[in-house]
């Protein structure tokens, strides 16, 4: 019988007999008396179920079906003996032999107590172990023939120590157990017999009735011993381990209900003061943005599951605002939140024109990638890399680009970044983590196909921090950036809607993947006519504005700012153009303020009485007279420039010095020339005597610049041969080119910059190689008209040009390989010029 059950059933017993220890007594009162009696063969059957009498064991019972009620009446106005047998399964109304055991215990009735509904209440005490023989009555109730059975001891040593053991072991369950008292452990304590020992102690124990009829049916009491003592051991295992989980969960529940107890306290406080409660707000909120925001399936997935563990979280805890912050940047991220893009080409167009002059390649791309957008929906984003010196409008057509596409515009300066974290994000472990600068872009865009400016891509480091460059690769390669996953998210993300541009003055710093992954368009700084124009329709009327003064009234004419770009800036850019302007806006400004009239014309000499001399003094490319001087032609970062070779000759013993700050290449390709010179000698019409006897000096002016590429080998060459032979080369004539041991004129860069310096300062005739022909078609018209080409292979076609001779010429109009007259040696000086490298550090290319 389980112990609760007993318990229960021992508080609804009768007020007489409520005490067990007073039952004990008159057990004891009347044990004697009752156990010399014999008992009878035949007995009325009690069917019970989930409970097992054992022999001297009280068993308190409470009866309510008609025919149970009967046999109890019947017994207790007879001799009060009756045989308590169990069900096997479920009790059923009218049990029959199959339905009970066969191995019950004769019981007596001590005390009965009828109740005015007909059920009775009466407490019984076992006798002695009963089997049934025979069932010889089945109505009205059960009775049945039975034999009495006696339990077989040996009284041996180790029963002795079982039932001591049994004794023990019970005696500790007992202040286990908040269920059972001080008398169950006196009665254990005090009952004689181990065999009665064991009945006790097993109708203790909360085992199932099956077990206990077990033991029941056991005579030997060694045995008895034996199994209650296993059965023991096991419940007391079982009691240890609940216990142990009982502490840690009420551990728990101690803490849960202290906090449970706080927040009601809380929730108080504020009903008290007109509040809410601000989490449940919250969380409400957030489910609510959470149902109506459009996410993909994982990342509502990922969200729906911070939300559940945010709710658990304490406010309190740090851990709840790092879980807030993640849902927020969910929230607030554009998964699925596009803008529409503007795809009429002529809108497109007059957008870019308005905003930025010339870059026609740019704005051709541009358009191009427009097109193919209207014509394909799911076309992925491009990556362009514009590629060109500071100043020339990189950054800016991005922001025009955008306006022209209809896209939102998101600017990133990579400029001296170095952390990796700073592109991808930091991990969510770490105290402050937030995403990186690329999902914090597409937060700011508000939609997943902004146009992204990746500013100064060259300028970016590398440390211990790891490599931003390598971060790139995947957001800049449309193969891979669906599904690119920030560190902080750790979601992915689509970036391929995204129109990516980067800018960069050189592509040197750039890992080759990187660059591999890009498009480049080149940016090759603006000529003096596409500078004079950017002024006269963009910076003067912003620096105008800029300072408080009104178009109308200030002029500036084409000469005045013809003077700043040529005397007062030397870049390919127009940065320092807009700041000279800006200047002369300012001295004007504070005349006006001073009392002079606002409505001033700006001419040529207005602006060096504003801005001072001129900083850069331009090179003439005129009187060039004298044998020994040839005149080049050089790019630079600030566009082309005219660069003079000159060389002399002293005696000695065929030393070559070269001076003007020369890099490797340029001095590699000033000892070929003077190779190819000394091998050809004869075939030029130069003696041996001056190698032998003589030394030569090449010196470039502008020394404080320094100077470096091939381009320089046929001026030096030319410069070398002019003083052997004692002939001046034509003024009005430049040269640019790589010179070879065997004689051949190699192909060069820039020729587009070369030519216009040319053109600036007065230069009629430019030789070039032949392999630059196809360059001729990039140049501009009014260029084309003013200068004659002469295209070459080899030195003798530069000498034959660049002295008296006949040579190879290509009409300057025309732009095509066609051979021109002979022209005529020149004899007029050059009137055009071009700044000199005075107070400039910038890096010269030849």
């Amino acid at each position: 019988m389980d112990p609760e059950e007993q318990d229960h059933e021992s508080d609804e017993k009768p007020e007489e007999a409520t005490n067990e220890a007073q039952l004990e007594q008159v057990i004891e009162g009347l044990e004697g008396g009752e156990q010399r009696k014999p008992l009878p063969d035949e007995l009325p059957v009690l069917p019970v179920h989930g409970v097992l009498v054992f022999p001297d064991v009280l068993w308190p019972a409470h009866v309510a079906e008609e025919d149970r009620v009967k046999v109890v009446e019947e017994v207790t106005l007879g001799n009060r003996l009756f045989l308590a047998l169990t069900f096997k399964g479920e009790p059923t109304e009218s049990p029959g032999p199959d339905d009970l055991y066969s191995v019950g215990t004769t019981c007596s009735i001590l005390q009965m107590l009828k109740f005015p509904d007909g059920s009775v209440r009466f407490l019984a005490r076992g006798i002695q172990r009963s089997r049934v023989e025979e069932f010889v009555q089945a109505e009205p109730h059960l009775r049945a023939r039975v034999s009495h059975l006696e339990e077989e001891e040996t009284g041996d040593v180790e029963t002795a120590a079982l039932g001591k053991n049994l004794r023990g072991q019970f005696v500790k369950l007992a202040d286990m157990l908040p269920n059972m008292g001080e008398e169950d452990k006196l009665m254990a304590l005090n009952i004689p017999g181990e065999g009665r020992l064991a009945d006790l102690v097993c109708s203790r124990l909360g085992i199932a009735p099956a077990e206990k009829q077990e033991v029941l049916e056991v005579l030997d009491v060694k045995e008895r011993l034996q199994r209650v003592t296993a059965l023991l051991t096991r419940e007391m295992d079982l009691l240890e381990v609940a216990q142990k989980i009982q502490i840690q969960a009420r551990s728990e529940i101690d803490k849960g209900q202290r906090e449970y107890y706080l927040r009601q306290q809380l929730k108080a406080i504020q009903d008290e003061l007109g509040e809410t409660d601000a989490q449940t707000g919250e969380m409400d909120e957030l489910r609510k943005q959470l149902e109506e925001k459009a996410l993909p399936e994982e990342v509502r997935t990922e969200a729906e599951r911070e939300l559940d563990r945010l709710g658990r979280i304490n406010p309190a805890s740090p851990e709840y605002t790092v879980a807030r912050t993640y849902l927020d940047w969910i929230l607030d991220l554009p998964w699925q939140d596009s803008t529409h893009d503007t795809l009429d080409l002529e809108t497109a167009r007059g957008v870019l024109e308005e905003d930025h002059y010339g870059l026609d390649k740019i704005k051709e791309r541009i358009l191009e990638f427009l097109a193919v957008r209207k014509l394909r929906e799911d076309m992925k984003g491009s990556i362009l890399c514009f590629v060109g010196p500071p100043g020339t409008g990189k950054t800016s057509i991005g922001k025009s680009i955008a306006r022209a596409m209809g896209r939102k515009y998101i600017r990133i300066s990579l400029g001296g970044v170095r952390d990796e974290a700073e592109v991808r994000g930091h991990r969510r472990t770490y105290i402050g983590a937030l995403p990186g600068r690329i999902v914090v872009g597409m937060k700011k865009a508000g939609s997943n196909n902004p146009l992204f400016m990746l500013d100064e891509v060259d300028k970016l480091g590398a440390d211990f921090r790891g490599d931003p460059a390598s971060a790139l690769l995947e957001v800049l390669d449309p193969e891979q950036n669906f599904s690119y996953t920030d560190h902080y998210l750790d979601l992915p993300f689509d970036l391929s809607k995204v129109f990516f541009i980067c800018t960069a003055n050189i592509l040197d710093p750039l890992p080759p993947a990187l660059r591999d992954r890009m498009e480049v368009l080149e940016f090759p700084g603006y000529t003096q006519e596409e500078k004079l124009e950017i002024a006269k329709r963009y910076l003067v009327p912003q620096q105008v504005d800029a300072h408080g003064l009104k178009e109308e009234k200030l002029k500036f004419a084409d000469e005045a700012l013809t003077g700043i770009i040529t005397s007062y800036t030397r870049e390919a850019g127009v940065r320092n153009l807009e700041r000279r302007i800006g200047s002369v806006c300012r001295k004007v400004a504070k005349e006006v303020v001073m009392g002079r009239e606002e409505s001033q014309s700006i001419d040529g000499a207005r602006v060096e009485e504003l801005l001072g001399p001129a900083e850069f003094i331009p090179e003439m490319a005129g009187h060039i007279t004298e044998p020994g001087v040839a005149t080049g032609l050089a790019w630079t970062t600030a566009g082309g420039t005219v660069m003079f070779v000159e060389a002399i000759r002293t005696d000695g013993d065929g030393k070559l010095t070269l001076t003007g700050q020369l890099g490797p290449v340029m001095k590699e390709s000033a000892q070929a020339a003077l190779t190819y010179t000394r091998a050809h000698a004869q075939d030029l019409g130069i003696g041996p005597e001056p190698f032998g006897k003589s030394d030569f000096h090449i010196h470039v002016p502008a020394g404080a610049v320094p100077k470096d590429g091939p381009s320089a080998g046929v001026a030096m060459g030319m410069a070398l041969i002019s003083l052997c032979t004692d002939r001046p080369i034509r003024h009005n004539l430049a040269m640019t080119g790589e010179i070879t041991l065997r004689g051949k004129v190699l192909p060069v860069g820039g020729v587009k910059e070369k030519v216009l310096a040319a053109t600036r300062a007065g230069i009629e005739i430019v030789v070039l190689p032949r392999d630059n022909e196809n360059d001729l078609a990039d140049i501009p018209s009014y260029a084309r008209e003013k200068i004659e080409f002469v295209l070459v292979d080899r030195v003798d076609d530069v000498v034959a040009a660049v002295f008296d001779g006949p040579q190879e010429a290509m009409a300057g109009s025309s732009g095509s390989g066609e051979e021109a007259a002979s022209a005529e040696p020149a004899t007029q000086t050059a009137a055009g010029k071009e700044p000199a490298a005075r107070n400039v550090r910038a890096r010269k290319k030849s």
